[in-house]
């Protein structure tokens, strides 16, 4: 007979369905306390990889907008744009939904950076050294829908 922790493991959509409705029902005793702790862990895991990620996407248009002038007014200024955009507002409904998150923000700012170089190199074929080793934005430029470099 499978044990709890095979159930969460092989079929983890039914362990959630089948812990969910023992919580309901009060019925404790059954329920795998540690992965119900594990789970509830990766869920906060998960919204911190989120906001790194948005971070992330943000920095690497905004540096493409800031040192591809030329390309933007061309090309790319709709896509980037929208792509900013968008990435601020995923951003933004993440940080309302919760807001101790925000305390986590100077960290992931530092944290992805130099990752958000390294894409903006890889989609714009620049140089590493075209990108500056600081962030040149402020946190609160970034989550600024109205903020545009230059």
């Amino acid at each position: 007979m499978p044990t709890v922790k095979d159930s969460c493991e092989t079929d983890f959509f039914e362990w959630t369905r089948e812990t969910a409705e023992k919580i309901r029902n009060g019925d404790f005793s059954t329920i795998d306390l540690e992965a119900l702790a594990e789970e509830v862990e990766d869920l906060g895991r998960h919204d911190r990889r989120e906001v790194r990620s948005r971070i992330k996407q943000i920095l690497i248009h905004l540096l493409k907008w800031h040192f591809q002038p030329e390309y933007r007014r061309d090309f790319g200024e709709r896509s980037w744009r929208t792509s900013i955009q968008n990435q601020r507002g995923e951003l933004l409904e993440a940080l309302e939904e919760s807001p101790s998150l925000r305390r986590f923000l100077p960290g992931a700012l530092a944290e992805v950076y130099p990752k958000a170089v390294a894409g903006a190199v890889d989609e714009s074929g620049l140089p590493a050294a075209s990108f500056p080793s600081e962030c040149l934005w402020t946190l609160d430029q970034i989550l600024d829908r109205t903020f545009f470099p230059d």
